[in-house]
Parts: C-alpha cells; sequence; structure tokens
C-alpha cells in the first residue's frame, strides 16, 4: 500500500490553513510556492479536498480557498479517504476457490459459509490504521509542528508570510 504524494500535499498545506482568519482564504497559488510544489497537482488535490467538504472555495479577487471546519474536526483519514477514495485497500481476489484439488462445483464449507483468513486480517489492519488516522487532526498536527518542533518564530513569519502574498 502506498499513498499518493497528493496525501502529503494535502496535509502539509491544510496546515498552514489553520491559522487563517475568519473570512479569509489562501490561494493555491500561495500555498504551492510557500511549499515549493506544484500549483497544477495541487490545484486538483484541492478540488478533490473541496468535493470532500473539507476546505470551501472563497470567489472573489481575493478568493482561494478556507477551511470549511474546526481543524479540530478534520481528521487525517479524513484527508486520506478525500485524496485517495474510499475504497479498501485490499481487494480479495479468492484465490482460494482457485485451488486444483477443489471441486468447484462442490465446494466444502470451509469456502462458503467462511471468509478468507487473508482477507479478514487484511482489513483488520485497514481498520486499525483508520482508526490511528481518525485518532489525529489538523489541530494536533498544528500543535505538534508549531509547539514542539519547529522554532518559536516561524508561526508568526508563516502567518505573516501568507497575510502579505494576499495584500
Amino acid at each position: 500500500m502506498k499513498f499518493s504524494v497528493g496525501v502529503e500535499y494535502a496535509l502539509h498545506c491544510l496546515l498552514y490553513m489553520v491559522n487563517t482568519e475568519e473570512g479569509k482564504s489562501v490561494g493555491i497559488r500561495d500555498l504551492a510556492t510557500f511549499q515549493g510544489i506544484s500549483e497544477t497537482y495541487l490545484s486538483k488535490v484541492y478540488a478533490k479536498l473541496s468535493k470532500s467538504g473539507i476546505i470551501k472555495s472563497m470567489p472573489g479577487v481575493k478568493g482561494g480557498y478556507a477551511l470549511a471546519r474546526c481543524a479540530e474536526d478534520i481528521t487525517f483519514w479524513d484527508v486520506v479517504e478525500a485524496v485517495e477514495g474510499s475504497e479498501p485497500f485490499f481487494q480479495c481476489a479468492e484465490i482460494r476457490q482457485n485451488n486444483i484439488l477443489l471441486d468447484k462445483n462442490n465446494l466444502p464449507e470451509t469456502h462458503t459459509k467462511h471468509p478468507c483468513l487473508i482477507k479478514v486480517v487484511m482489513l483488520e489492519a485497514e481498520n486499525e490504521m483508520r482508526k490511528y488516522l481518525k485518532n489525529k487532526t489538523l489541530a494536533w498536527l498544528y500543535q505538534e509542528v508549531y509547539n514542539k518542533i519547529l522554532p518559536k518564530d516561524m508561526e508568526k513569519e508563516t502567518i505573516e508570510w501568507f497575510k502579505n502574498t494576499r495584500n
């Protein structure tokens, strides 16, 4: 399993939108420039985030995007699902039924009434990952990054950079 780079782009850029003033927005070009990523690709990612209700489009000359919900209500899983879709990671093809020793017209109960154990394990693993990512929010990420990782003045400088690009 591998997530596309769009998940990383989305999380990094959403992080910069957490402290956007009420009624203000951030432009795709500004986010792409600040992060050093492709504006075209980011636009596609943001279209998915918008469709999922994570961000909202703000029209006008100074238009752009704003968070559609509080940062506390946006989970990592919300972002993954918006960017990657909601289809399960593991698709069981019931290969066990292709066993050469099985009578396809008279399958044993172990194959008809019991799910494939491989499928069960893979779905349990996916559910554990989903549960973990639902416990990590954009607000949590913001607190970790700006209170524990980056120098103290970086938060203020980031806010100022985005303010100045919109003027």
